[in-house]
């Protein structure tokens, strides 16, 4: 059985999860990956952007399931949105808040991409996470808000 998140617990979940995304360093990016997933926990896009839903739809296909499973894949989506978002200086990404803990072993965190430049916020979303008995994550849904 999953032990119970406390106040400090979730605040060091926050912190360790935000640093994930904006990690410049590959080899600390695969240990943060591998710290914070099981070794078969996925990651799913719930509002996939418009595009591919329009590209779906349009070959009259049901919106797509975007999943990605196991340390390999989660790292290269982790690298993917560091190389599309934060590298070229532009963005960053912070938490919105602490993660919270909604049952047990059932975390929401709320997220923002930021400009670099002026901190306005470029968009954002909600994660639910799926923990398992060592505390590491086993199902993530993320919910990315409209721009």
């Amino acid at each position: 059985m999953t032990k119970q998140l406390d106040h400090q617990a979730l605040k060091d979940f926050t912190r360790r999860y935000t640093a994930l995304w904006t990690e410049a360093d590959p080899q600390a990016r695969s240990r943060q990956v591998a710290e914070l997933w099981a070794p078969a926990g996925a990651q799913v896009l719930v509002d996939p952007p418009e595009a591919v839903r329009n590209a779906a739809t349009a070959l009259a296909f049901p919106v797509p399931r975007l999943e990605v499973r196991g340390h390999d894949e989660i790292e290269r989506r982790v690298t993917r949105a560091y190389a599309m978002f934060v590298e070229p200086g532009v963005h960053t990404f912070k938490a919105a808040g602490d993660a919270v803990l909604l049952a047990p072993a059932l975390i929401g965190y709320g997220w923002q991409m930021v400009t670099v430049a002026d901190r306005t916020v470029a968009g954002g979303g909600y994660d639910v996470m799926v923990l398992d008995d060592n505390g590491r994550i086993l199902l993530n849904h993320q919910h990315i808000a409209p721009i």
